[in-house]
C-alpha cells in the first residue's frame, strides 16, 4: 500500500510539472505581438481585452490552489501565479503604448480586475468555513475558465468557416491540449472535480483543434498568428 501511494503521489506530482510547462508555451505565445507593439510604439488594432481576462482568470484560479483554499494542490497556486505575472507584464505595455481613451479603459479595467480579486478574497475568508471556501472559490474558478474557453471556441468556428489554419499554430494548439490534459490527470489524482472537470472540457477541445489543424493544414496557408492574439 505504501508503495502504491507513493507511485501515486508521484504521478500526480509529475502530471502538475508537465501543466505547469505547457501553459508556460501558453504564457510567452503573445511575446511576438509585444515585440511589434514595442517596435511601433503603438497597439495598433490590438486588444487588451484577452489579457484581462487571462489576469482575472489566474488571480482566481491562484487563490483556489492557495493552501487556505485548498490544501494540497500548490501547482495550481503556482501555475497561476506564473500565469498573472506574465499577463500583468503584458497589460503594462499595452497600456504604456495605447492612446488615450484606450489607455484609460484599460487602468479602470485593471483596477476592477483587482477590485472583484479582493472582493472574492474577502467574502471566502469571512463569509465561508474552510470546506464550503473551497466549494465557492472552486465554483468561481469553473466558472472562470470556462469563460476563458470562448477563445479556443472562437477559433475553431474561424477555421471551419475559412477552412484555413492561417490563425491557429500547431504548437499553441498541442500545448492547449497537453496543458488541460495534464491539468485533468492531475485533478484526477487529487479527486478534485474543479480541477478535472474544466481541464477535461479544455482536452476536448484541444482535441477538436488538432483534428482540424490536420484537416484543414493541406489548404496551403500557413499558421502566422497566435491564438491567443486577439484584434479588435
Amino acid at each position: 500500500m505504501l508503495v502504491v501511494g507513493g507511485l501515486y503521489s508521484i504521478f500526480s506530482f509529475a502530471a502538475g510539472i508537465a501543466g505547469n510547462l505547457f501553459a508556460f508555451v501558453l504564457f510567452v505565445s503573445p511575446i511576438p505581438t509585444f515585440r511589434r507593439i514595442i517596435r511601433s510604439k503603438s497597439t495598433e488594432q490590438f486588444s487588451g481585452l484577452p489579457y484581462i481576462y487571462a489576469l482575472l482568470n489566474c488571480l482566481i484560479c491562484l487563490w483556489y490552489g492557495t493552501p487556505i483554499v485548498s490544501p494540497g494542490i500548490i501547482l495550481v497556486f503556482t501555475v497561476n501565479s506564473i500565469g498573472a505575472v506574465f499577463q500583468l507584464v503584458y497589460i503594462t505595455i499595452f497600456i504604456i503604448h495605447a492612446e488615450g481613451s484606450k489607455k484609460l479603459k484599460m487602468l479602470g479595467l485593471v483596477l476592477g480586475v483587482f477590485a472583484v480579486f479582493a472582493a472574492i478574497v474577502v467574502i471566502s475568508l469571512y463569509l465561508f468555513e474552510p470546506a464550503s471556501r473551497q466549494t465557492f472559490v472552486g465554483y468561481l474558478s469553473v466558472f472562470s475558465l470556462i469563460c476563458m474557453f470562448a477563445s479556443p471556441l472562437f477559433i475553431i468556428n474561424l477555421v471551419i468557416k475559412t477552412k484555413s489554419v492561417e490563425y491557429m499554430p500547431f504548437y499553441l494548439s498541442l500545448a492547449t491540449f497537453l496543458m488541460s490534459l495534464s491539468f485533468f490527470a492531475y485533478g484526477m489524482f487529487k479527486n478534485d472535480p474543479f480541477i478535472s472537470v474544466p481541464n477535461g472540457i479544455g482536452g476536448v477541445l484541444g482535441v477538436i483543434q488538432l483534428v482540424l489543424y490536420f484537416r484543414y493544414s493541406n489548404s496551403g496557408e500557413e499558421p502566422r498568428a497566435p491564438l491567443l492574439d486577439s484584434y479588435a
